[in-house]
């Protein structure tokens, strides 16, 4: 056979090797606090501060296109004097040391976060002997800074003589000592490893999530009215460094793809653009967000993974992606989610060129902890497909993560894992959940085998109903009265059962342009407050229900629905 009908697309495993380097150094940064910050919130005269960090070395990557080592501190609220005590610990630092960039933000979920200001910290020749860095102060640059919120801190300086201009951020940096292993030619997040669950009523609505077992959604359900929905998202950051061979880049199967990655010409921007839009809406963090930290793997870490895919209930799918710098992110998938508006792996990455691995996993309940699993020729009956007594909410069985199987597999059609690193990557996941059971599939070779498993993990999430219990523990977000006007609304007029967020997003649509069409057939332009004005109506006269709200207060733009909504079609083949 001709190989140019067989050859598969560019893309996918990449056998390039870490450039050879001697083992580093590790490294444990500190960002201890910040002073006198702006004021990027006018209401409150404060910010809610969290700190971005960047490092880099003058070690040699794979490809210019791997992604930066970055780390992002909690959030502090309503404080300009914030106290983080953030950690992170670095692998393989060089002896020539390293360039830290910190860029302090303010979280701002119903809009873009606003920059306050960058430090940059410049390490020079390092070893077991150097001194460190001790909570030692950096002026933050207002260059880059928002210059709003230096104005309302400029506006206060002027009103009290202890308001300060110019802030400050308190770094500690300290070696640690040698790098284990024998190569140093990557740096990689060591620890902690911190987690955080991310919660979207706005998403949840589209997509059709919906919370239950609460009685105000069972009054309202009743009544015909908006129920509490919600779509939950995960990131877990792993202790590194994941294995040298797990790395991937996107597969070319179409000619744009390559734009949408890279963001050149008009196509490529506008996805490139609508990808990480949708990933900034998925992993948004909020009030809402919740985030905690483990030292190192350990059981209880393990235990928190169970609670974050919720244990054996539901019959859930989950879409995944490691990145080249062990952060695992996950969310529940489904034919009626929102991942799957372009690409659920490529939102996943946030359009990373380069990953470790992808896929889907699930959870199931074994009913002995100390038998292999079913897959692996193990006496050790699952649910599904054998139901077994006494549920995963029930009794002690769910405080031992050792009566739990993670399948995992590699099925991703946008970077394409190869299945001969399926071992490696079973090997990383035992290391990160002690006591967790591990088995893998692979797409293709075990195709008929991992169709079936899904199946079975459908049918009961169908026998079981749509029991999604993604909570919304805070009253606080960044949803507006009108938007929960426009949910409102949805819920009168009834959702497909199964309806995509694409079937959602065009109704979204149709409706807006239906409304603005009634509008131009009903009214004449005019200068009134509105905008508009009907016949015979007086200048400056408002105009019953002709809200400038009336068009804008849907949950998504209109702007939005075009980006997300045109290129769908093609993009959604590179699921």
């Amino acid at each position: 056979m001709d190989d140019r009908k067989v050859k598969q697309p560019a893309g996918g495993y990449d056998d390039t090797k870490i450039p050879h380097a001697p083992p580093g150094y590790t490294v444990k940064i500190t960002f201890h606090r910040a002073t006198n910050l702006p004021m990027a919130d006018i209401n409150s005269l404060s910010s809610d501060p969290f700190v971005l960090a960047q490092i880099n070395t003058s070690l040699e990557s794979r490809h210019k296109e791997d992604p930066h080592l970055r780390m992002r501190s909690k959030t502090v609220r309503k404080c300009t004097d914030p106290v983080w005590e953030c950690e992170w610990i670095v692998a393989n630092i060089p002896a020539s040391g390293f360039k830290l960039k910190a860029r302090i933000y303010d979280e701002d979920p119903a809009d873009h976060d606003d920059r306050l200001g960058n430090v940059h910290v410049l390490v020079g020749q390092i070893n077991e002997q150097w001194a460190g860095i001790k909570e030692q102060s950096y002026p933050i640059k207002k260059r880059m800074g928002s210059k709003r919120a230096y104005f309302v801190r400029a506006i206060a300086a002027c009103f009290n003589k202890n308001t300060h201009m110019t802030g400050h951020l308190y770094v500690s940096v300290q070696v640690l000592g040698r790098t284990e292993g024998d190569e140093g030619g990557r740096a990689y997040t060591l620890g902690p490893c911190w987690w955080t669950k991310h919660y979207s009523p706005l998403l949840g609505r589209i997509t059709g999530k919906k919370d239950v077992g609460d009685e105000e959604s069972e009054k309202a359900k009743s009544k015909n009215k908006a129920q509490q929905y919600n779509f939950q998202a995960n990131q877990f950051q792993l202790r590194g460094p994941v294995p040298a061979d797990l790395y991937h880049r996107y597969v070319e199967f179409k000619p744009f793809v390559k734009s949408m990655f890279t963001g050149k010409g008009i196509r490529g921007f506008l996805l490139f653009k609508a990808l990480h839009h949708q990933h900034a809406r998925v992993y948004n963090f909020d009030r809402s967000t919740e985030y905690d930290i483990f030292q190192q793997p350990c059981k209880e870490m393990t235990l928190k993974f169970l609670d974050l895919v919720h244990w054996d209930e539901g019959g859930r799918i989950f879409t995944y992606v490691l990145t080249l710098d062990s952060l695992f992110r996950f969310t529940e998938t489904g034919k009626e989610f929102g991942i799957d508006m372009l690409s659920k792996h490529t939102m996943h990455s946030d359009v990373s060129i380069y990953i470790a691995f992808s896929g889907e996993f699930f959870i199931r309940r074994l009913k002995y902890p100390d038998r292999d699993p079913p897959e692996e020729g193990g006496d050790n009956p699952s649910s599904p497909p054998d139901e077994i007594s006494g549920g995963p909410s029930e009794g002690t069985l769910h405080k031992d993560p050792t009566y739990f199987e993670l399948v995992i597999d590699n099925d991703s059609g946008t970077y394409r894992p190869n299945a001969k690193l399926l071992p490696q990557l079973k090997s990383f996941f035992e290391a990160q959940f002690p006591g967790l059971h591990i088995s893998t599939l692979d797409s293709q070779g075990d195709a008929e085998k991992m169709a079936a498993m899904k199946q079975e993990q459908r049918d009961r999430k169908k026998k079981e109903g749509d029991h999604i219990v993604y909570k919304q523990l805070s009253r606080n977000s960044s949803m507006s009265s009108s938007d929960e006007e426009e949910l409102d609304r949805l819920a009168a007029q009834g959702e497909p059962e199964d309806g995509t967020v694409i079937q959602n997003v065009k109704k979204e649509i149709k409706y807006k342009q239906d409304r603005k069409k009634d509008r131009l057939k009903t009214y004449k332009p005019g200068f009134s407050r509105d905008g508009v004005k009907g016949a015979g109506q007086a200048i400056g006269e408002k105009v019953e229900g002709s809200s400038s709200g009336d068009v804008e207060s849907a949950p998504i733009s209109g702007k939005e629905n075009e980006n997300i909504g045109g290129p769908e079609g093609a993009a959604v083949e590179g699921r």
